[in-house]
């Protein structure tokens, strides 16, 4: 008597679903993204597809357009109106963005502990996100007035004198940084929020025991562990402050001398000022660029720093 030895076992397996079975599944997934798919195409896809259109044509949106091929990225690239206001951009940036996070994690941290009236405070200190920006810029604009203004009144009670705010051009760019800072205080401060609620309290209690202090504590865990939604703020907030332009239109109008031009302002000028839409989508499209560079830089660059453990 031979033994023989078993067959393997298998494992087994699905079968590959059937190309009518595979078609009616897109179909019905297509179905669902439909309600999100169609305006995503019409209001997005098209316009920006159209943009690039323009941009390789001479048009005043009255006469019909005229091809000229790549003339107008040299011809913008080569404008020192361009540098100037990309220099502006990033020049709000700098000063928008450590103010509006350092800000907002304020508020996180001081909304995050155990008080009376806690989500009252929170949903004061989100209303502003929710306002419009003309109407949150008029207000900035009537506070900061020089002549008649609440803040330079409330500088005058303390014997300083306050400065010209938006019509000087050396404080034009921080009158429209502080007004953006805090109308987006409250939306750092819920995504930081979250953030820390989601921090497990055990590594808090744990330090403590240990000895360290709340700086510590602060530095060694509360930092790190927020750094996904710290993450998430930077490049949220980047994306904005590049396309920043409804403050300075309201506030400043670019002014005063072109102190606070910014790109988008240079943008709206040339199509509806210049009668040149040709020159504002290839100036569009270069802004495009540099967004997607910045991002995609982040995105290769958190896997050193965001800690998703």
């Amino acid at each position: 008597m031979t033994l023989t030895a078993a067959p393997p076992r298998t494992t087994p397996t699905s079968a590959p679903r059937p190309p009518r079975r595979r078609l009616r599944y897109a179909g019905t997934v297509a179905v669902f993204l439909l309600p999100s798919l169609i305006p995503l195409v019409l209001f997005t896809l098209v316009p920006m597809a159209g943009s690039l259109w323009v941009s390789l044509h001479e048009w005043n949106l009255i006469e019909p357009m005229r091809w000229v091929g790549l003339d107008n990225y040299g011809e913008v690239l080569a404008d020192p109106k361009t540098r100037a206001a990309f220099l502006h951009t990033l020049t709000f940036i700098a000063g928008y963005l450590p103010l509006v996070y350092a800000g907002g994690l304020g508020l996180a941290m001081l909304l995050n502990r155990a008080m009376g009236g806690r989500n009252i405070f929170r949903a004061i200190y989100f209303l502003p996100v929710i306002t419009s920006w003309v109407v949150v810029a008029l207000m900035w604009k009537w506070l900061l007035n020089p002549a008649s203004g609440i803040v330079n009144w409330a500088l005058g009670l303390l014997g300083v004198e306050g400065p010209g705010w938006w019509t000087d051009p050396t404080w034009a760019m921080p009158s429209i940084i502080l007004a953006s800072a805090w109308k987006d205080l409250g939306f750092v401060m819920i995504i930081l929020l979250a953030g820390l609620q989601a921090i497990p309290n055990e590594y808090h209690e744990a330090a403590r025991v240990d000895g360290a202090s709340a700086w510590q504590r602060f530095r060694r865990i509360t930092l790190p562990l927020l750094s996904p939604s710290t993450f998430f703020v930077v490049v949220i907030s980047l994306i904005n402050g590049f396309q920043v332009f409804d403050q300075v239109h309201v506030m400043t109008g670019g002014g005063p001398g072109g102190a606070t031009e910014v790109v988008v302002e240079q943008v709206y000028r040339l199509t509806f000022q210049y009668g040149r839409a040709g020159a504002a989508s290839a100036l569009s499209w270069l802004l495009f660029a540099v967004v997607l560079l910045v991002t995609l830089i982040q995105v290769r660059v958190q896997r050193r720093w965001v800690n998703y453990g």
